[in-house]
């Protein structure tokens, strides 16, 4: 009888929506038919507990803490996670499904499911570091009994080794199976699954394998027990002692928004923020460990080389010095990854103030000056989730954006078809490998995309593509792809945090570095580690820790570190985003800018602020779409003319994830993971 059942659609919003109006607790909702129960509830402002359902991963129905009542339906309460609106039956005359979450059926399921999940559970609440960020404690609360009827032994079970990062402790677990969906969906990793039934079912990994993956931190935070938690962080603080700073990522150019909990003056862990736009909830593990890095091989202390030796200077001593060694001398500017805006701005005003060059583009990436369309693109990270198709020219994405690489595999697992033109390497996902080498993009440049048009195409480009002497030919010959398919949906993947932001303030030298360094006397290196400085240059060096910079150096001025002081940072998309002090950078080191505008002082070349707020206003005023938070500005296409490229394969730009930056390499946790994964790779198989 298909015409028995009213059609409750909402005619006037169009074809395309299916609304339906629904009764949630006495209250009328009008929601999407395809939204489950749990969804529609949240519409109607009704909080349900839940512990396996989690709205990034495929549903479960495992936990059953989210059951309601669908009057009319069945005679048992229903798994709201699992149950869309359009499933629902309508009353007797056509009135719209009524579902009461507040019933005493409701009730006495939930206290039912509770006392189930808390059978086996330890109570040991006072020592797990889950305490006071625990779901289980806080829906105990709600809907746990005041005592258990339990009165069997109580199983327990052996804990899993995952590695370095993540902790277990597999008694507490409640098989809710976020870290077995995640792992499998979101990082592409098939290591954990569950094995046995009933009292006997547990979290398991493949062989007792440790993960393999650079997203795995993120099941630490999606596990809502006890289970699963951070090894570097364990028995460390408690939640309620940690101060908690809202910032941005610098460990790769994605802009990941972060928070940082810091306990006195010490950053104790990083966790992600939840931004639809840039990371969705994930962050990787370099991201989420780094911390330690920032407590080891600091500089605190202005230094002076004297007789091939560093020592210890003040600061009116060091900025002196360097102020004599500057004037007169032509001087180099160059930009670091993790240098702020602001400090590049100040950086750039100073060294050309004295007639010299400035040069962001350290890794020698012919990224068109001026050109946004050419060195941001023209697509912003959000495209990806509507791609049909996309093509990756050099670039591992695995390493270079972890976190950009699960955005990609979740289009591809939705049907976009990936193609690789580069390196073959395991992106966690099925793709087309067109070739390694130019040929192979030249083939791809020539092949008939007139059926592309009404597709949606995104192409994006590594570093690494872009780093050879042919760089900008590349470039060339990828929008020249973006124009024929269409949409001219191009991005260009950025590994240094503060390329993009460097670029929109015009910190190159026409020729790149060979120009910009080319006859210099004095080298300003603000935290560009991840250069070799020639012999010859006096050397100025700016930066947070005693890396290759500082071992060059002839004086050395400490200053602060991204979660010292307040920053501004351009994304690889380029959306400008504020990282915010969380501490207080140690010993003498100050902030970036304040040390340039103090230098500028004893150059007898004032800089025209002497506060952030001020740089900022004339920042803003020379490039206005900075002062744009959070937006990502639209760049009008400039296809650079069409040049022959060369013949060499494409390499990826990052060869060992875990140690590209000093912070980094500063990190016990990222050496043991950097040293796992080596020792990974070279793994012998049973038959050699």
């Amino acid at each position: 009888m298909h015409g028995a059942e009213p059609d409750n659609r909402n005619t006037g919003t169009g074809a395309m929506s299916d609304l339906r109006k629904i009764i949630i607790d006495e209250k009328e909702v009008e929601v999407d038919g395809a939204m489950t129960l749990i969804q529609a509830c949240e519409e109607a402002g009704v909080e349900i507990p839940r512990f396996c359902y989690h709205e990034r991963l495929s549903i479960a129905g495992n936990c059953r803490m989210c059951l309601v009542e669908v009057v009319g339906g069945p005679p048992k309460p229903a798994a709201s996670c699992a149950m869309q609106v359009k499933d629902l039956r309508p009353g007797p005359e056509g009135q719209p499904p009524v579902v009461r979450t507040n019933s005493p059926m409701v009730k006495k399921a939930r206290e039912g499911v509770m006392e189930f999940l808390l059978i086996n559970h330890p109570l040991d609440c006072p020592i797990c570091d889950q305490g006071g960020e625990c779901d289980l404690q806080d829906q105990a609360m709600a809907y746990g009994v005041d005592f258990s009827r339990f009165r069997e032994p109580k199983r327990a079970t052996t804990d899993l080794d995952l590695g370095p990062l993540v902790e277990t402790h597999m008694t507490r677990c409640i098989s809710c199976t976020r870290c077995v969906r995640f792992t499998t969906e979101v990082a592409g990793i098939h290591q954990m699954g569950q094995t046995g039934r009933g009292e006997d079912a547990e979290i398991t990994s493949y062989l007792g394998e440790t993960l393999d993956s650079n997203l795995q931190g993120n099941i630490i935070d999606l596990c809502p027990v006890g289970a699963l938690t951070s090894k570097p962080y364990s028995f460390t603080a408690r939640p309620w002692e940690l101060t908690k700073t809202e910032s941005i990522d610098v460990m790769d150019a994605l802009g990941a928004n972060i928070r940082v909990d810091t306990k006195g003056r010490e950053v104790m862990r990083f966790l992600p923020r939840n931004h639809d736009g840039v990371n969705e909830e994930w962050i990787s593990d370099k991201t989420r460990f780094v911390w330690d890095g920032l407590r080891s091989q600091r500089l605190d202390t202005p230094y002076i080389r004297e007789g091939g030796k560093l020592r210890p200077a003040t600061w009116p001593e060091a900025l002196g010095a360097a102020a004599a060694a500057m004037k007169g001398k032509k001087v180099a500017g160059l930009v670091g990854d993790l240098a702020p805006v602001e400090a590049a701005f100040a950086l750039k005003q100073l060294v050309e103030g004295q007639g010299g060059n400035v040069e962001c583009r350290t890794d020698g990436a012919k990224l068109p000056a001026g050109n946004r369309s050419g060195y941001v693109g023209t697509a912003s990270i959000a495209d990806i989730d509507t791609a049909d198709k996309i093509l990756l020219v050099g670039t591992n994405l695995r390493t270079e954006s972890p976190v950009l690489n699960a955005r990609v595999r979740k289009a591809w697992a939705r049907g976009a078809d990936v193609i690789v033109v580069g390196e073959k390497v395991d992106l966690t996902y099925e793709y087309e490998h067109m070739g390694t080498d130019r040929a192979a993009l030249d083939r791809v440049a020539g092949l008939d995309m007139s059926a592309l048009e009404d597709l949606n195409c995104i192409l994006i480009v590594g570093q690494g593509a872009l780093r050879e002497a042919d760089g900008e030919a590349v470039l060339a010959t990828v929008q020249a792809i973006c124009e024929k398919s269409g949409d001219k949906k191009l991005m260009v993947l950025h590994t240094a945090a503060a390329r993009v932001g460097a670029m929109d303030i015009g910190a190159v030298t026409t020729g790149g570095m060979a120009a910009a360094m080319d006859g210099a006397d004095v080298v300003y290196n603000l935290g560009a580690d991840e250069v070799d400085v020639a012999a010859g240059p006096f050397v100025i060096y700016q930066g947070s820790h005693g890396d290759r910079g500082a071992h060059r150096a002839d004086i050395i001025l400490p200053a602060a570190a991204y979660t010292e002081e307040n920053g501004l940072f351009v994304n690889t998309e380029g959306r400008p985003q504020l990282a915010m002090r969380a501490s207080f950078a140690p010993g003498d080191a100050k902030e970036n800018w304040a040390i340039l505008r103090a230098l500028s002082a004893e150059l007898g070349a004032t800089l025209p602020y002497d506060s952030l707020a001020a740089l900022r206003t004339v920042l803003i005023g020379e490039v206005p779409h900075l002062g744009d938070i959070d937006v990502v500005a639209e760049n009008d296409w400039q296809p650079l003319q069409a040049k022959k490229m060369g013949k060499a394969d494409f390499v990826n730009a990052v060869t060992d994830f875990y140690l590209t930056n000093p912070i980094a390499r500063a990190s016990m946790i990222m050496a043991e993971l950097s040293a796992n994964a080596k020792a990974r790779a070279n793994a012998l198989m049973a038959a050699e």
